[in-house]
């Protein structure tokens, strides 16, 4: 698989509000590089009135549905503008939740971008995208930009590595870029408690890679309690401007398993991560 063959198709998803710019960015270096067709997506559902019914819900609905249509006719124009240049675009829109959406339409993809989402309190999700549930849904790698983000040129990449069904996954789904790149750390996480691998596990990894025709240094990756903060510091050690990692655990009320480490990266890193699940 020559990296001409990588990543043949983006998936970048727009939110209603604007503040898309960094994940456009991102994507029309990737499109660059990798050849890549690149779709458009953007989704929001009238919310139904919690009281009241007949013409007053009626008249509710239809004004909100007037609303997203123009927000995503917008996120359209901005999508086109964002990527001018680019030879293969294609946009999709829905009235429709944005996860379930986005999540249905990842078939069309081998890489979907998003941003953090509007995280706190009020995650509305008739109009905002939760990132840590797409990463659950869509079966497919998703990379998390933050609004800060100028360009990721994933030069030099960070793996976070558990030996888990997630971590497996992820490092295989980010190949054509760990292949792209110049630098290649694989830490393995050893959160407390946890015994060094003395099992070669890690040198399993090395090895694959250098398959793959990437080469990687190895780390060993201690940490007390968050290893997501240890993960983003190892990666500023490293001048990394990318993350690779498993998303763990799954939504327990909505609790994450593994210390919350996926969620923490959805909302805190202010560097780009691809999560698989």
């Amino acid at each position: 698989m020559g990296s001409h063959m990588a990543y043949a198709s983006l998936m970048v998803q727009l939110d209603l509000e604007p503040s898309n710019d960094a994940r456009l960015r991102v994507a029309g270096g990737f499109a660059r590089r990798f050849h890549s067709h690149v779709i458009g997506i953007a989704a929001g559902d009238p919310n139904p009135p919690a009281y009241g019914g007949g013409k007053f819900a009626a008249g509710l609905i239809a004004q909100q549905r007037a609303t997203i249509e123009l927000q995503l006719a917008a996120a359209e124009e901005r999508f086109r503008a964002g990527l001018a240049g680019i030879e293969h675009l294609e946009w999709r829109q829905a009235l429709d939740k944005p996860n379930a959406y986005v999540a249905a339409q990842a078939r069309a993809a081998d890489l979907v971008i998003t941003g953090h989402g509007s995280y706190g309190d009020m995650l509305d999700p008739f109009r905002i995208l939760d990132p840590s549930l797409l990463v659950m849904e869509a079966g497919r790698p998703v990379l998390v930009v933050p609004a800060e983000v100028e360009t990721c040129q994933a030069r030099k990449v960070v793996v976070g590595w558990k030996n888990t069904r997630e971590a497996r996954r992820a490092i295989w789904d980010a190949l054509p870029l760990l292949r792209a790149a110049e630098y290649v750390v694989v830490g393995e996480i050893l959160e407390h408690g946890d015994q060094p691998a003395d099992d070669g596990r890690l040198g399993d990894v090395i090895r694959w890679l250098a398959r793959h025709h990437v080469t990687a240094v190895p780390r060993v990756l201690r940490t007390g309690t968050d290893a997501a903060e240890s993960l983003q510091q190892m990666a500023q050690d490293e001048f990394a401007d990318l993350i690779v990692t498993g998303a763990y655990g799954h939504s327990r009320l909505g609790e994450w398993i593994w210390g919350g480490v996926t969620r923490k990266l959805l909302t805190s890193s202010q560097l780009c991560c691809l999560l698989s699940h």
